[in-house]
């Protein structure tokens, strides 16, 4: 049985929404809550942009091409995807890491990624 951890954001408020259309999280709720099955901990609220996506195919992980099967229609520069906080973190190490909405950022992303490192790439939805 998934349980999945307490539903705060980084500052310790209740989690806001990341996107529902795309939806995204890894329970596909829209929000970024985790639980420990979530090997990945796609914590991050992250707006995509071209930088962050072309990264993110050339290590290994195509976000743009879709994939019907899985109801998956390939992500756009401006979309919100709740990011694995070490994919995360590794694009801010090579200077092409994306936006982050904090609000909807789950408070175990800090256990990856300092909270100042996300400031500096924080948005309001």
């Amino acid at each position: 049985m998934m349980i999945k951890d307490p539903e705060l954001n980084v500052y310790g408020d209740p989690i806001a929404c990341c996107s529902f259309s795309p939806v995204t999280g890894f329970f596909r709720d829209g929000h970024c809550n985790t639980c420990r099955e979530d090997q990945g901990s796609h914590t991050i609220c992250a707006v995509m942009n071209k930088e962050f996506l072309a990264f993110s195919k050339y290590v290994g992980n195509d976000l743009t091409t879709p994939m019907p099967t899985y109801g998956f229609n390939g992500l756009n520069p401006g979309d919100s995807w709740c990011l694995c906080a070490g994919r995360f973190l590794q694009a801010h190490n090579e200077g092409c890491a994306p936006n982050v909405n904090l609000r909807a950022t789950h408070q175990s992303a800090l256990e990856i990624v300092p909270l100042e490192v996300l400031e500096k790439y924080a948005v309001d939805p």
